[in-house]
C-alpha cells in the first residue's frame, strides 16, 4: 500500500515539489504499523502530529495511531505513509462538542443493596424473602434487601467504573478534564526522550516528560538508580556514582520480606528525589500532571534487594490529606518489571496500609488502561477469596454478609466492590433479593489466577504507624 513519491514541475523551473510537502499537522491517513508481536503489516489510520526534514533532505513524520494507545506513537519515514487516502482535518462544530459532552453524563448507575447472603449448592432454600439461586453447578451469594423501585430504569455501571454523576471531583495529581487530552499542544503530545538507562536496564519511554531540553537531544539519558538524578552521559553517571553514597531510596523502610522492601518518602523532606521520581513516572503515565509540587504527597517505593543495593521496581503515591480518602494518587510498575506480579503487590500494599488506618480506600480516577486492568483483577481476586472462604466455613448453613462487611474486610470502597461484581455479571436480582452467583468456570479461573501470585504482602512485616496530618501545623 506504500505510495510512490512524485514530482510537479512548474514551467522551466527545475525544482520539484514532493507530495509530502503538502502533509501538515492534523491530517489523517493510513500508516504502516508493524511491531515485534505482529506477523503482518497493518495500515491503521493515524494522525500527523509533527514533521521534520532530516540532514539528508528526507521527511520524517510523528504519528499517532487512532485506534492505539499513545505509547505506540513514533517517528516514521515517508515510505510508511499512504497519501492516496489522506484526510484533511475538519473543524468540529460546537453542537457536536456539546452532544458528546452530554452523552458522557447521560447514564446513572443503580445502587446495589448492601445486604448479602452466601449459600452453597447443596444448602436448603431459605424462607420467602431470602430466596437464592441454587443448582448443582453453581454456588450463590444472595443480597437480602428488596429493590426500592421495581420500575427503576436506570442503568448499572459498565466496565467497572462509576457513572459520571457519581464520580468524585478529580482534583489530585491525576486530574484531567472530561473530554480533553492531558495536554493539547504539539510539544507535550510527542515523546521527547528516545531511550532511558536505569541501572542494568535500558527502557524505551512511552510518553512525554518535562526533562531539561538539553537532554532531549541525547540518544540516551542516564539515571542513577538510587537517587534518580538524570545525566546526559556515562561519564557523568560514573562521576556521580563516586559521590553518591546511597544504595536505597531516602526515607524510612517500612516493610521487608525476602528481597522485597518498601520505603516511605515524604515529598516535603525529600523534594529532589520526589521530583526526579515524578519525572521518571511521567515517561510511562500519560495522565500524570504532578511534577514539582510534591509537598502534599507521600511516596511508597517498592525495591528489590541484591548485593548491589535496593533497586526500584515501582511506586505509588498518596495525598497526606485526601478529602475523598483516596489511598493511591499515582501507581507505576517500571516496564522492565511488569508481568511479574509486582503491580498487584503494590496495590495489595496500599490496601494493607488502609486496613491499618481503619479506612476504605480507592485509587484516584481516571485510571490508565493498564492500571484499570490491574485494579479490576485485584478487586476480583480479593472479593472472590473472601466469599469463597466464608462459604467454606459455613458448609451446612447459609452464611450472610453485607457489602459493608466486605468493604471492612478488604478496605475496598463500596462503589469499587459493586462495580466489580457488575462487571463480571456476578450479581443478579431474583425474587426480591440480590444474588451473587459463582459458577464453576469463575472458581476455576480464580484458582488459576491465585496460583500465579507467587508473592504476597505479609501484614506482619509492615512496620508503619499512620500520622494524622490534619493536626500537624505544617507538612
Amino acid at each position: 500500500m506504500a505510495s510512490r513519491e512524485s514530482s510537479v514541475t512548474n514551467g522551466d523551473s527545475s525544482a520539484s515539489i514532493s507530495p509530502y510537502d503538502c502533509i501538515f499537522e492534523g491530517c489523517q491517513l493510513p500508516v504502516c504499523l508493524r511491531s515485534e508481536t505482529m506477523d503482518e503489516e497493518e495500515w491503521p489510520m493515524a494522525e500527523i502530529i509533527s514533521k521534520k526534514c532530516d540532514s539528508n533532505g528526507q521527511w520524517r513524520f510523528y504519528v499517532h495511531y487512532n485506534s492505539y494507545n499513545k505509547r505506540l506513537d513514533e517517528w516514521v519515514t515517508a515510505d510508511k505513509l499512504d497519501i492516496d487516502h489522506i484526510q484533511l482535518p475538519r473543524k468540529e462544530s460546537k453542537s457536536q462538542t456539546s452532544t458528546a459532552a452530554a452523552a458522557l453524563i447521560k447514564n446513572t448507575s443503580r445502587a446495589v443493596s448492601p445486604d448479602v447472603t452466601i449459600s452453597g449448592a447443596s444448602s436448603p432454600l431459605p424462607s420467602s424473602g431470602e430466596t437464592v439461586i441454587s443448582s448443582s453447578r453453581r454456588s450463590s451469594v444472595a443480597l437480602g434487601r428488596k429493590r426500592k423501585n421495581e420500575n427503576d430504569n436506570s442503568s448499572e455501571p459498565v466496565g467497572g467504573e462509576s457513572s459520571p454523576a457519581q464520580l468524585p471531583p478529580q482534583t489530585g495529581s491525576m486530574h484531567r478534564p472530561i473530554g480533553t487530552h492531558a495536554s493539547d499542544d504539539v510539544v507535550t503530545r510527542m515523546k521527547n526522550i528516545e531511550m532511558l538507562e536505569l541501572g542494568r536496564h535500558r527502557i524505551k519511554p512511552w510518553y512525554f516528560s518535562p526533562y531539561p531540553q538539553e537532554l532531549t537531544t541525547e540518544p540516551v539519558i542516564y539515571l542513577c538508580e538510587f537517587c534518580l538524578k538524570y545525566m546526559k552521559s556515562l561519564t557523568c553517571l560514573a562521576r556521580h556514582r563516586t559521590k553518591c553514597n546511597i544504595f536505597h531510596p531516602p526515607g524510612n523502610e517500612i516493610y521487608r520480606k525476602d528481597t522485597i522492601s518498601f520505603f516511605e518518602i515524604d515529598g516535603r523532606k525529600n523534594k529532589a528525589y520526589s521530583q526526579n521520581l515524578c519525572l521518571l513516572a511521567k515517561l510511562f503515565l500519560d495522565h500524570k500532571t504532578l511534577y514539582y509540587d510534591t509537598d502534599p504527597f507521600l511516596f511508597y517505593i517498592m525495591t528489590e534487594y541484591d548485593e548491589h543495593g535496593f533497586h526500584i521496581v515501582g511506586y505509588f503515591s498518596k495525598e497526606k490529606e485526601s478529602s475523598e480518602d483516596y489511598n493511591v494518587a499515582c501507581i507505576l510498575t517500571l516496564p522492565c518489571y511488569q508481568r511479574k506480579g509486582y503491580g498487584k503487590l503494590l496495590i495489595e500494599f496500599s490496601y494493607e496500609l488502609s486496613k491499618i488506618e481503619g479506612k476504605t480506600g480507592s485509587p484516584e480516577k481516571p485510571l490508565s488502561d493498564l492500571g484499570l486492568l490491574s485494579y479490576r483483577s485485584y478487586w476480583t481476586q480479593t472479593l472472590l477469596e473472601v466469599l469463597i472462604n466464608m462459604k467454606n466455613q459455613e458448609d451446612e448453613t447459609i452464611p450472610f454478609v453485607t457489602i459493608n462487611e466486605l468493604c471492612e474486610q478488604t478496605s475496598i470502597r463500596k462503589d469499587d466492590v459493586t462495580s466489580t461484581l457488575q462487571y463480571h455479571n456476578l450479581i443478579h436480582y431474583y425474587k426480591g433479593q440480590y444474588v451473587i452467583s459463582l459458577s464453576n468456570e469463575i472458581l476455576e479461573h480464580h484458582e488459576r489466577s491465585m496460583a500465579k501470585r507467587k508473592i504476597r504482602i505479609d501484614p506482619k512485616c509492615i512496620q508503619w504507624t499512620p500520622k494524622d496530618w490534619s493536626r500537624r501545623g505544617k507538612w
